[in-house]
């Protein structure tokens, strides 16, 4: 508390600069995407060969379109990063390599969230990261909201408690902005008594730090998130804004498969959303892959995990026959851009995809 008697989280609200700030819809315009080079060899057992050249694909991709910012853990890795990338036929001029100390590269929950203001600056809100609830190796994805922002050159702000008890912790996976004043979320990510990110809140604290931070001053709460998603639900994995009115929504219709009741449950929660909406929401559907399982455990493959940039959407595939399916979905929504399928299948053993692993500068005004 200051010598006015109000906490940082109340003082904020008088700074002009960020008065109105929203977050972004992800087809805004970028300045740059996001990502660090794998080198976490325990997040992909036994599988780990194959996965930078799969993050060499993917910034193949992404750097004809929009800049790539790379962090890598140490020097070795910056070479081998540069090297793969070579390898992939990437122009390097398109691409920054930086050494920044990572535990993991899932820049989606542990970096920053980009917000723009009225005057159209851009800026980071930066979560506190705890491992997802769940590991206790994080110390240095902790601290990725600061790299980013000093790389950048963009400010930074951390995003405190409502009850002013701390730094608010979130991640980027599990908030979906329509970026007109809408976010989805699931109450399996921050109600559920299986995980505590922020002990002592409820629906109404968060819905206000998403007012606060974001500028939504309408939140859909969404019931869980797929089977074998070790986040607890992140909404990345099951439903997504296109447009300001329009989700895609991940459906399993296979009532003997774990996804079909919630995926069931969630539909109906969008339905019940609409009513009330402007103009009404519109819903799409698209299908699960089969079940993807590494050694008995089911991963959270699921084709909504894609990520929108500059042009082009890139979409997680499963050598699967509803690849086809999806990808052209998708492409429905996103007329004049590209839409690119990435093979997922080793991928995912690491429990995320494509969205999980880049995360969106929104470009200045």
């Amino acid at each position: 508390m200051s010598g006015s008697g109000r906490s940082a989280y109340e003082r904020r609200v008088d700074d002009a600069h960020f008065l109105g700030q929203r977050m972004p819809a992800e087809w805004e315009t970028h300045a740059a995407t996001w990502v660090g080079w794998p080198h976490h060899r325990p997040d992909w057992p036994g599988k780990f060969e194959p996965i930078p050249w799969v993050y060499a694909e993917i910034v193949r991709v992404l750097h004809r379109f929009e800049h790539v910012e790379v962090l890598c853990d140490d020097e070795t890795v910056q070479e081998e990063a540069r090297e793969s990338l070579i390898a992939h036929g990437v122009n390097l001029d398109r691409v920054g390599l930086h050494v920044v100390g990572t535990d993991r590269v899932w820049l989606r929950d542990s970096g920053p969230t980009a917000v723009v203001a009225p005057n159209g600056t851009v800026h980071w809100v930066s979560w506190r990261f705890n491992g997802w609830a769940k590991y206790d190796n994080f110390a240095r994805d902790e601290l990725i909201g600061m790299s980013v922002a000093e790389l950048s050159g963009l400010a930074r702000e951390e995003a405190i408690r409502p009850d002013g008890k701390g730094r608010l912790v979130l991640e980027g996976g599990g908030i979906e902005s329509n970026g007109a004043g809408a976010v989805l979320v699931t109450e399996e990510w921050l109600l559920s008594g299986a995980q505590v990110r922020n002990p002592g809140l409820g629906r109404e604290d968060y819905e206000r730090a998403f007012d606060h931070y974001l500028g939504a001053t309408r939140t859909i709460w969404l019931g869980e998130g797929c089977v074998g998603d070790d986040t607890h639900g992140h909404i990345d994995d099951i439903a997504r804004f296109t447009d300001e009115r329009t989700i895609v929504l991940a459906v399993e219709d296979d009532p003997t498969d774990d996804n079909h009741a919630r995926s069931m449950d969630n539909a109906r929660r969008l339905e019940i959303a609409g009513r009330d909406w402007p103009g009404g929401l519109r819903v799409v559907r698209i299908p699960f892959p089969r079940p993807v399982t590494m050694h008995g455990e089911r991963l959270p493959a699921s084709y909504a995990n894609f990520y929108v940039a500059n042009g082009v959407v890139i979409v997680p595939t499963f050598n699967d026959r509803s690849d086809r399916i999806a990808l052209n979905t998708i492409a429905g929504l996103f007329p004049g851009r590209e839409v690119v399928g990435i093979h997922a299948v080793d991928l995912v053993w690491g429990l995320g995809t494509l969205h999980c692993l880049t995360q969106q500068q929104t470009a200045s005004r």
